[in-house]
């Protein structure tokens, strides 16, 4: 939502920068996402495959929390 909400704003760096920062933002999220379904799925010990994705889902959470309060605040 946030990513059209900044495509039908004036492009200009600042816009240029969030839409790309929630791009990545989409990649750690489906990264994590995967690292969770394989951690799931295989028989084998997964503990470093949950360790990974809890920690880049919390990262996506700081950063979408990050950028989200940048855009709604105008701070840049």
């Amino acid at each position: 939502m946030v990513i059209s909400i900044v495509k039908s704003m004036p492009p200009d760096a600042v816009n240029y920068l969030i839409d790309k920062a929630l791009a990545i933002d989409c990649v750690l999220f489906m990264a994590s996402a995967l690292l969770s379904f394989l951690s799931i799925r295989l028989e084998k010990s997964t503990l470093g495959l949950e360790r990974w994705a809890e920690i880049i889902f919390i990262f996506g959470l700081v950063s979408m929390t990050i950028i989200a309060v940048i855009f709604a605040f105008e701070i840049v």
